[in-house]
């Protein structure tokens, strides 16, 4: 799996979680590439905010000290799970063409389930539909979608939904988020 080296901050907290007492700097974020949830401790003096891009690659970090591992789900806070949604919907549409190839190459996880039908609100028919249709010509974009097959949710929500209830809730199968 392939190391983040950008971050976007969700939540700062200045002086660390209120119920642990330990007094340090945190700052809770997603991993730009992988969309994994992270907590990171910024260096002496920074200040970070929420929305920003911080590098956390290798070699010299200007605001982050170090990455102290996955953030578990049940620490994320509440102003942390209400920027989610906007910043994922940025990222789907920066990289649309990553996010539209999950329709064109998804497929059976076993002989119940598709892939697509864990999107929220597409089921066995949308999921024919986008079968049939990838089919005779692979899908280009969203818009192409929602040309090509009537009455579709809207994919970019529904994968916004999807990795919103990967990144908070305990999901058996994970198609973006990783981790």
């Amino acid at each position: 799996m392939r190391k983040e080296d950008y971050a976007i901050i969700l939540e700062y907290l200045p002086y660390g979680y209120p119920l642990e007492g330990k007094m340090m700097p945190l700052a809770q974020a997603m991993g730009e590439f992988n969309l994994t949830l992270l907590e990171l401790v910024p260096r002496s003096g920074v200040s970070l905010e929420i929305g920003e891009r911080v590098y956390i690659g290798e070699g010299k970090r200007d605001k982050i000290y170090y990455i102290l591992g996955r953030l578990n789900r049940e620490k994320l806070t509440e102003p942390a799970k209400n920027q989610l949604s906007g910043f994922i919907s940025k990222i789907i549409k920066s990289r649309e063409k990553e996010f539209v190839d999950f329709f064109n190459k998804s497929e059976a996880i076993n002989k119940r389930v598709h892939q697509i039908e864990l999107l929220p609100g597409f089921g066995k028919k949308h999921m024919k539909e986008i079968l049939k249709a990838r089919e005779e010509k692979l899908f280009e974009s969203f818009e192409d979608m929602k040309k090509r097959i009537s009455n579709l949710p809207d994919p970019e929500k529904a994968i916004e939904k999807r990795i919103i209830k990967e990144l908070i809730e305990c999901e058996r199968y994970k198609l973006f988020a990783k981790g």
